[in-house]
């Protein structure tokens, strides 16, 4: 009789917070520190926004304000999110063999099938997550609204900050680029903690640019005289802001702010995290597992005045 491979492990509990946290922290732009994660957010959590005007006067002797305090408030409230996910142990068990066996160069194989099958999980609700932070919207079944949604409705984005996208190439990137850093306000350019979001395809752009093959008088051998091969997966920096490749930007949007304005809240620790992997041979005599995640997530960024957005249409404006 052929051996068959049956899972007996249920991961919940103690265990949820470590493979939810695989699932939501993998994602390029929180693995890369490129947003505030906030964990432990239970239902909602206030972002408040203290404005104040000239608070400089010339004294006197008296006690008096020199200025008017606005408080106002962002609220980051993230969305419950699951996965119920069906799968035939049979499609996946030979692929795990043959890696837990060491015919592979992988060394960090899990030595259990349920350990490989959350991964594989997890590393798709990373992606899914990851697309969300940018370019999600609660219309979607799936998704939360991102960044791109939230800022394309927000009436407070200054129009000067709002600049008009085109068609990025590698003959064009430099000037638009020049055009995002020049709606940057003065009084945030040169914050230590300031980034310039990019898609991938202007990261690319710029990176093809800078080899060589751009306008600007780059000159065909490009930087350091190496061409294409310049580049290997460094850091970019644009007129002395860093570029973040933000995987979940769609073609042609970028986004400028400070790291500290932007942020990513879930219920990472609170009593809605439930990973669970159930096998059905023993209730149903089939060979399928069922892998069950549910999990909060949503953004919000704090000061919409020093954002600057590249390609998104305000249609508040």
């Amino acid at each position: 009789m052929a051996t068959t491979t049956s899972i007996t492990t249920t991961y919940a509990g103690e265990f949820a917070g470590e493979y939810i946290a695989a699932a939501l922290l993998e994602g390029a732009t929180i693995s890369n520190g490129g947003i505030t994660v906030k964990p432990n957010v239970k239902l909602k959590e206030v972002i408040k926004k203290v404005s104040t005007n000239d608070i400089v006067k010339d004294a006197t002797c008296d006690f008096d304000a020199t200025s008017t305090i606005t408080l106002t408030e962002k609220i980051l409230q993230p969305e419950e999110q699951q996965v119920n996910l069906q799968l035939c142990k049979k499609d996946f068990v030979s692929d795990w063999e043959a890696l837990s066996m060491g015919f592979s160069a992988h060394s960090n194989m899990p030595s259990k099938f349920s350990d490989f099958l959350i991964a594989h999980v997890a590393a798709k609700v990373a992606q899914r997550t990851e697309q969300s932070i940018w370019a999600g919207d609660t219309s979607n079944n799936g998704q939360f609204d991102g960044f791109s949604t939230k800022l394309a409705a927000d009436a407070d984005l200054p129009s000067g900050q709002e600049v008009a996208g085109t068609t990025v190439t590698s003959s064009n990137v430099i000037t638009e680029l020049g055009k995002i850093v020049d709606a940057i306000p003065s009084s945030l350019y040169g914050a230590e903690d300031l980034n310039v979001y990019v898609s991938q395809n202007i990261a690319r752009a710029y990176v093809r640019a800078l080899g060589g093959f751009g306008a600007s008088g780059l000159g065909a051998a490009g930087t350091n005289s190496m061409g294409t091969q310049w580049w290997n997966n460094g850091s970019l920096s644009f007129d002395g802001v860093k570029l973040f490749v933000a995987n979940g930007l769609g073609d042609d949007v970028a986004v400028a702010a400070e790291k500290s304005n932007l942020f990513f809240g879930t219920g990472l620790l609170s009593d809605h995290n439930e990973v669970k992997v159930i096998d059905m041979a023993d209730l149903d005599g089939s060979q399928n597992v069922r892998v069950v995640m549910r999990f909060t997530a949503g953004i919000q960024y704090g000061i919409v005045e020093d954002i600057v957005t590249y390609g998104i249409t305000n249609s508040a404006n």
